[in-house]
């Protein structure tokens, strides 16, 4: 269950260890964006460290590693995952395209486990969708590996792909005013259904002004209305947005359990007819009730485990 995953510049070790402790449900290691080239093989020494001697609670170990056209990658992965051994869970890949991409990430990985001795398949995959053929491909790229756990859309890099003008990342500019719409519901209804339909989870990406919190609760209130499950934090600040964004109101659940009491109710009594605050309600209503209540009960759970 993350509803907030905090993106941590591997290069800077007082930002690691303030990451790792935060009050987001999930964290990740960057050796992408935020690492300058100059700095890229010694913050994979930090990514060791990290997951070597810092107590990461309830958040899986995770790091993103550059992409596969670039010199880094190869290392990124090899270099980390044979250091650190069974310390890692989760390798978030940039920038995928095409499912031939994950497949040599699986691969590679494969190779590495058994080198150490363990079966293939433990360490788990995050995919980022963050330009045109990846968004097209979506619904392969799904069910490339059954390593992959979650689909995350990148906003930023998806704009440069399709020249689209663009003031700031994630939240609303002058062009966003202009066009009639939403300009990113395209992507971002594609890459929801596509992990839906694989039963997996998907992860709205990240606003970049850190200070307009106004922009990003919409932006995160955006994202849930669509189904995703939560949102990449580029700062501390933010975490607490998306935990309340991503999280059932207590309006919601109240209304979830009527719903199925209602229905209950005129289920014993034999009626399959049953009525909630003048709505009438049938076996959808109640899908989308369990919804509702399955998900306060997951963050329920998760938060009595890191009490």
């Amino acid at each position: 269950m993350e509803r907030s995953v905090l993106s941590i510049p591997a290069g800077n070790w007082r930002m690691i260890e303030k990451g790792v402790r935060s009050e987001a449900d999930g964290a990740f290691l960057d050796l992408e964006d935020s690492v300058p080239t100059s700095e890229k093989a010694a913050s994979r020494q930090l990514v060791i460290r990290a997951f070597t001697e810092l107590d990461w609670g309830t958040k899986p170990r995770a790091y993103r590693v550059n992409g596969l056209e670039t010199p880094y990658f190869y290392r990124d992965v090899i270099d980390v995952v044979e250091a650190v051994e069974q310390r890692i869970d989760v390798l978030v890949v940039p920038k995928v395209t095409r499912p031939e991409e994950l497949f040599v990430v699986d691969t590679l990985l494969s190779q590495i486990e058994m080198g150490l001795g363990e079966a293939p398949g433990r360490i788990r995959l995050e995919a980022l969708i963050e330009n045109a053929g990846g968004v097209l491909d979506v619904g392969r790229i799904v069910r490339s590996t059954p390593r992959l756990q979650a689909l995350i859309f990148g906003p930023g890099d998806y704009a440069a792909s399709m020249k689209m003008p663009a003031s700031s990342i994630g939240t609303a500019d002058e062009w966003d005013e202009l066009y009639p719409g939403h300009r990113f519901h395209y992507p971002m209804v594609q890459i929801a259904v596509a992990a839906r339909s694989a039963g997996m989870r998907s992860i709205d990406g990240p606003v970049a002004n850190y200070r307009d919190l106004e922009g990003f609760r919409r932006s995160c209130l955006v994202a849930r209305s669509l189904g995703y499950d939560g949102k990449w934090c580029i700062h501390p600040s933010q975490i607490a947005t998306a935990n309340e964004i991503f999280s059932p109101t207590p309006e919601e659940v109240a209304w979830a359990e009527r719903v199925i009491d209602a229905y209950n109710e005129a289920a014993a009594a034999g009626s399959g007819v049953a009525s909630v605050d003048n709505k009438m309600i049938d076996t959808a209503s109640v899908r989308m009730a369990e919804t509702v209540l399955d998900l306060a009960r997951a963050i329920e759970e998760d938060s009595s485990s890191t009490a």
